[in-house]
């Protein structure tokens, strides 16, 4: 039997900082060094734990991605512009998937981190690794969708199924559906997917009664969506069909536009509901794989993954932050768009204080019909 990993790991990239998507767009903001810098203040990123998340390169991006897409990719970050063809069959150089100067080797970073992952956790027989970087969950196979150019959490789960591993789940808990995931294994019964997202929101997929052939379950969930209701969820869906599914290895996608704070949804969680799902989800394979994803408020997504990587690693999360560490946050901002600066404790601690409330009706039947599949 394969030993599992010494310890969790953390894979992160220089190529995050000061990487854009330009000054009007959503992803303007800093993300993934943000979560470098707030846990190597706190001390939470020693070099047994940290690796470099490598780049793809363009031939492993085609177990996916066309050749053609990949191809006009790489010609739009070298050129720094699109035709209109290009355009047209690819979306990219538009307002969601813009022309901006790292618009492959950041994704590809992304893809090669958690590929690698993916490889490590299958030669293993157990371990944890978060890469914050992944969770681009609406890239298709030949064009960018929805701020995704690559599809890594695919190209992931292709990994581990090439690593050996058959039996899988992916879990969903971004605010938006993972249009580019469902239809890549819609229909495999050893491939469980679970997406918990917004009703009513962008890319409109992901319906109640989708199913993806047998194998998916959906749940949008109404605007105010708050912790107590995240536990329902947990405990009523998420929680009893990864136990009867007996995955070898989750894939759990964490985008923080589900957060309170975040511009992008209507939704209500504090970050203890995303803590409280990666703890109940994470006994139940030996191999957890944390992508990061959505998420456009930077001072909510860095304490988000931040703490989600604290508790992954064991790590005890201070009710205070120290100074370095409240430095990095005091140090963000929106980058443009006028928007107000956050409440002290967005700068001051890593938790939210919990956000409970009533489990409305219409939650409940959903749950009801999901767990009558």
């Amino acid at each position: 039997m394969t030993r599992p990993l010494p310890g969790p790991l953390f894979f992160g990239s220089g190529i995050y900082r000061g990487s854009s998507y330009g000054r009007h767009h959503p992803l303007r903001v800093p993300r993934v060094s943000t979560v470098m810098d707030l846990a190597g203040a706190l001390g939470w990123l020693p070099a047994d734990r940290f690796r470099l998340s490598p780049r793809a390169k363009p031939a492993a991006l085609l177990s996916y991605h066309t050749a053609d897409y990949i191809a006009a990719l790489q010609r739009a970050e070298e050129t720094g512009q699109v035709d209109d063809a290009t355009r047209a069959r690819h979306h990219l150089g538009t307002a969601s998937n813009p022309v901006f100067a790292e618009m492959f080797r950041r994704p590809a970073t992304g893809a090669g981190g958690v590929m690698l992952a993916a490889e490590l956790l299958a030669g293993h027989g157990a371990g944890a690794i978060h890469v914050p970087g992944g969770g681009t969950h609406h890239g298709l196979p030949d064009r960018a969708n929805g701020f995704c150019y690559l599809n890594d959490p695919v190209l992931a789960l292709q990994a581990l199924r090439r690593a050996g591993l058959r039996r899988l789940a992916y879990v969903d808990i971004d605010a938006h559906h993972p249009d580019g995931v469902e239809p890549a294994f819609a229909g495999d019964p050893d491939l469980l997917m679970i997406s918990v997202h917004e009703e009513n929101r962008w890319p409109f997929t992901g319906r109640l009664e989708d199913d993806a052939g047998g194998n998916a379950f959906n749940l949008p969930v109404p605007r105010g969506y708050n912790d107590s209701e995240a536990r329902a969820v947990l405990h009523g869906l998420i929680l009893p069909r990864l136990a009867a599914h007996r995955p070898q290895a989750i894939v759990l996608q964490c985008g923080a536009d589900s957060l309170l704070e975040d511009p992008l949804s209507r939704l209500a969680l504090s970050n203890r509901a995303y803590i409280e799902a990666l703890e109940e989800i994470r006994p139940l394979s030996p191999r957890l794989l944390l992508l990061g994803g959505g998420g456009y408020n930077p001072w909510s997504v860095g304490r988000c993954w931040t703490a989600l990587w604290a508790r992954l690693a064991g790590l005890e999360i201070p009710d205070r932050l120290p100074d370095p560490a409240a430095s990095v946050l005091r140090a963000l901002t929106w980058g443009g768009g006028g928007r107000p600066a956050p409440e002290p404790h967005m700068t001051e601690t890593l938790l939210d204080a919990p956000r409970e409330g009533p489990v409305r009706p219409e939650l409940r039947d959903r749950l009801a019909v999901l767990a009558a599949r």
